[in-house]
């Protein structure tokens, strides 16, 4: 683990308060970038994700194990008078609290934004739903999966033959963890001019309507409702997966450039001229014709030999790779993409690397992801500098 420099968000204490994977996912960012980061969890429960395995390792979760690093854990019990003193304190030291509950439980637990902002001014208040805090929607639990297909991208994600189909990791709680993140980081930057916090929000829903990004933009401007593509592409041909002898390539031709060049490359140069193919609107009026040629020409060579091919022709494409080869690829570990730390239980363990690079104040794993608990003493010490006798007494009637 490098310590070298410290992050750019050194000395930003941030309390965590999220579980699953949106919040944690954040958190984690935060973390990387330098903030020191307090993980609320019930005492013995702890996060959802600590249970979703196999794989576990020393008594882990794979799936906690990925978002949950550069943090420590701290045990409260947040439905006890003491737990939720305790926390108050804590966001009286806190420059960020980000959570996760469904909207208005931290207004009943009396931990609302306008309770802890009046104690405290500058604290950033960041709350992440499913369908955001207010409207006819806003009791929903919700879920990527739920998300996924109420906002609509399951319905374009699929073959168009198929059945909707889901993003094969949790993409919108992926996006919607870094949109408040960003957002945090500017509400922090914003503070250093006006000495005040601020309360940020957002939800999945949110998130993956922004997310609709050309499929949105070509409904709200052009009226059509999007379907399944599949691999390919709506606005641009060619632009999808080819089968070849072997396996799969995938080829992106964005500009007329790159189409000319890929003609060349798989001795078609007369495609480049033809008129039904000459410009990417006519290749896409002409869509089922021009695939079929390109479908008959790439079967007939294995994967690598295409890939060296266009590459040298610079024709952006790509092997379908497995996550093994992901992770063992060369451009992947000399972007240090592939880090191994020491677990206190499962020893050393490899994670996916910040993949953020900051030249004087880089990111870092700096810890590995804490054990339920593990820093409870230390924080309320460090924090609140709570003695032996109260801290004996908060874990004799279970606060703690």
């Amino acid at each position: 683990m490098k310590d070298e420099k410290p992050g750019p968000l050194s000395g930003v204490r941030v309390l965590d308060l999220t579980r699953v994977l949106a919040g944690p996912y954040c958190t984690m960012f935060l973390g990387d970038l330098g903030a020191e980061v307090i993980k609320v969890e019930q005492p013995g429960v702890g996060d959802d994700t600590r249970g979703w395995g196999p794989p576990f390792a020393g008594g882990e979760s794979a799936y906690y194990l990925c978002v949950n690093r550069n943090k420590k854990s701290l045990t409260l019990d947040l439905k006890s008078p003491q737990g939720l003193s305790l926390l108050r304190r804590l966001a009286e030291k806190a420059d960020v609290l980000v959570e996760n509950f469904r909207p208005g439980t931290m207004e009943r637990l009396g931990l609302g934004e306008k309770e802890l902002r009046a104690a405290n001014s500058r604290l950033i208040y960041a709350s992440i739903s499913g369908f955001g805090a207010d409207g006819p929607m806003s009791d929903w639990p919700g879920y990527d999966l739920i998300i996924q297909a109420w906002g609509g991208l399951m319905s374009i994600t699929g073959m168009p033959d198929g059945e909707p189909t889901k993003v094969g990791v949790a993409i919108i709680d992926i996006v919607a963890g870094l949109m408040i993140g960003k957002a945090i980081v500017a509400a922090l930057y914003g503070r250093e001019r006006t000495g005040i916090g601020q309360k940020i929000e957002t939800s999945l829903l949110e998130a993956e309507v922004a997310c609709l990004i050309n499929a949105g933009s070509n409904y709200l401007i052009g009226g059509s409702v999007p379907g399944r593509w599949g691999n390919a592409h709506p606005n641009i041909v060619p632009y999808q997966n080819f089968r070849t002898r072997d396996g799969y390539l995938v080829v992106g031709c964005a500009s007329e450039a790159i189409w000319r060049r890929l003609c060349r490359a798989i001795g078609k140069s007369d495609l480049a001229d033809d008129t039904r193919f000459a410009k990417n609107a006519s290749r896409v009026e002409n869509r089922e014709e021009l695939l079929r040629i390109l479908t008959e020409v790439f079967v007939t060579r294995e994967s690598g030999e295409w890939f060296a091919l266009l590459n040298k022709a610079e024709v952006p494409c790509a092997p379908v790779q497995t996550i093994d080869q992901v992770f063992s690829a060369p451009q992947v570990i000399h972007r240090e993409m592939v880090m191994e730390v020491e677990h206190p239980t499962a020893g050393p363990i490899r994670m996916a690397g910040p993949p953020v690079k900051l030249s004087e104040t880089p990111a870092s794993i700096r810890r590995p992801p804490p054990l339920l608990g593990q820093h409870t003493e230390e924080v309320l010490r460090e924090w609140l500098d709570i003695e032996e006798k109260e801290l004996s007494s908060l874990k004799a009637s279970g606060a703690v």
